[in-house]
């Protein structure tokens, strides 16, 4: 699978490591407002703009040092390392990608669920070892995501590479609850010095230290390797989960449920689902935790007090929503709800998740909340 992401990823790497100038006239940034109804505004993007491509040379060279270092650290993962540094190397993967997952995807993103300080600081270091830019930056570049979806906004447009429009909606995204976070801003101001620490100087210390693997060996392997192999699960979410799949919640967006890319991100492959209904903490309706061990990781959280304020979606709203938009996939018995008010929308505003001046009221109204935080108790 490895080898499989690699290979897209270099036929890929000129193509997504562009930066589209605009170069004709466009309207609101390539974005035209259609509709305003019930106070919801709808954007469609300007498909017949033109433009000029450039190659972001620095970004070209960085992904390709870390693509080469991963694949001759795959090679010494398969044949040269001990059986220690490969289980390492797994248990590196699942840190980060939880750092990821449950810490700059479903906590600080979406506000999905809230967090006590140690949890904060447990996923924020999980986070830095991840090596996917700081916290601040990354939720602020997945909330353009789901607000802008597949349009020159989109940071992960999975058609083209990164636009100006990109910076420029970025900058209309509320981030002033990350920006009162103190754990958000220690690892914004020490992040060079948190990634350099986690990312590579640990997971290569400790299989050198504790069962005599080499320097070299280790720093390939459980820095190297486990970094690009991390990158490219969180790569295969925004381009093959938003591509290929069934659309049970809304067949007219481009995200789509996959259940591969589920068990590789831990939970992140059921994305028709989460663009629907993105303040879930699940973020898929399946209560399995087979194909979503992040969910099990909040869970278990939740049962200690760290994790607390869990919000998920009614049955009632998932049902209605899949009659109404889905492409039919998602097997059940919802006939009764077919024959309901559509909602009073026929145009859907999307949302970056909990908290967005957006969201709707039926829609909040229809969330349900786990482990409340019991009043009189103050937040760490």
């Amino acid at each position: 699978m490895y080898l499989l992401c690699t290979a897209k990823f270099l036929l890929t790497l000129l193509y997504f490591c562009r930066v589209m100038i605009q170069h004709t006239k466009a309207n609101d940034m390539n974005f035209k407002k259609t509709s305003e109804m019930n106070g919801t505004k709808t954007w469609v993007h300007n498909s017949r703009s033109k433009y000029k491509w450039e190659i972001v040379w620095q970004q070209v060279l960085h992904m390709l040092i870390v693509h080469i270092g991963g694949l001759y650290g795959f090679y010494q993962f398969c044949f040269v390392c001990s059986w220690k540094t490969c289980l390492w190397v797994y248990l590196g993967i699942f840190i980060s990608g939880q750092g990821i997952t449950a810490g700059a995807h479903r906590l600080w993103t979406h506000r999905s669920y809230k967090a006590k300080l140690p949890l904060r600081i447990i996923l924020m270091i999980c986070q830095s070892m991840a090596f996917q830019t700081h916290i601040y930056e990354w939720v602020r570049n997945h909330r353009v995501h789901h607000k802008f979806t597949d349009t020159d906004a989109d940071p992960h447009n999975a058609t083209r590479g990164k636009h100006p429009d990109v910076a420029i909606k970025g900058k209309t995204v509320d981030m002033s609850d990350v920006e009162a976070d103190p754990v958000v801003q220690f690892q914004k101001k020490y992040y060079g010095i948190l990634v350099l620490t986690t990312s590579f100087l640990i997971p290569t210390f400790i299989p050198w230290y504790f069962w005599n693997e080499s320097v070299w060996v280790s720093w390939f392997t459980a820095g190297m390797f486990r970094h690009c192999a991390s990158l490219q699960f969180t790569f295969l979410v925004n381009s093959i989960a938003h591509r290929w799949g069934t659309k049970p919640y809304d067949k007219t967006i481009g995200s789509a449920e996959n259940k591969l890319i589920s068990f590789l991100t831990y939970g992140e492959g059921w994305h028709n689902y989460h663009h629907v209904f993105p303040w879930d903490y699940k973020t898929g309706e399946l209560s399995s935790y087979r194909l979503n061990q992040t969910t099990l990781l909040i869970d278990l959280f939740a049962k200690i007090g760290w994790a607390y304020d869990l919000k998920t979606t009614s049955i009632n709203m998932v049902e209605k929503r899949a009659n109404r938009t889905g492409d039919g996939s998602r097997k059940c018995c919802v006939d009764q709800y077919f024959v309901l008010d559509t909602l009073n929308n026929e145009s859907v505003e999307n949302i970056w998740g909990w908290g967005d001046g957006d969201m709707k009221l039926e829609d909040i109204q229809n969330v349900k909340v786990y482990n409340r935080q019991k009043k009189g108790n103050m937040e760490l």
